[in-house]
């Protein structure tokens, strides 16, 4: 039974998935590299915190930055549209959100306005690559997951 298997002449073994290039294409993206950029400086700002404000903002804002970078691998895995740009969605939300927290952290006088604009110029960093990333998305490849978003 299995044997059909194996002399399947349509078989083609250099189409076979091959994580460790595909690991390598996502993380050398520079999407991904500037992600990482501000996971790090977002560690470093909530680093500084005092107890109470890395409890009450510390766990959000790594959060935001972490599930960036986490949603770009998503999106990177994948061909299809419609979970490219819900993933995009979601990248987008996170960065706006870890963008607000720099005026929360502000009005509390939490950090010197310099941190707070490195985070903020990093994010804008983000935005513009992002943009151009998402303009590759191929709006033909599409699978309509019965939800209705990003589907003619």
């Amino acid at each position: 039974m299995w044997d059909d298997f194996n002399q399947d002449p349509d078989w083609e073994d250099e189409n076979e998935f091959d994580p460790k290039s595909m690991r390598d294409r996502i993380y050398s993206h520079p999407l991904m590299k500037k992600g990482h950029e501000l996971v790090a400086l977002t560690h470093a700002i909530v680093g500084s915190l005092d107890e109470a404000r890395r409890e009450l903002y510390g766990g959000m804002m790594m959060q935001d930055a972490t599930l960036i970078c986490s949603k770009f691998a998503n999106a990177e895995g994948i061909s299809d549209y419609v979970l490219k740009m819900e993933n995009a969605t979601i990248m987008k939300v996170h960065a706006r959100h870890l963008h607000s927290m720099t005026y929360q952290l502000a009005m509390e006088e939490t950090h010197a306005e310099e941190h707070l604009n490195l985070l903020r110029e990093l994010i804008g960093e983000f935005k513009v690559l992002f943009i151009e990333w998402v303009k590759s998305f191929d709006p033909s490849d599409r699978y309509d997951d019965g939800w209705g978003l990003f589907v003619d």
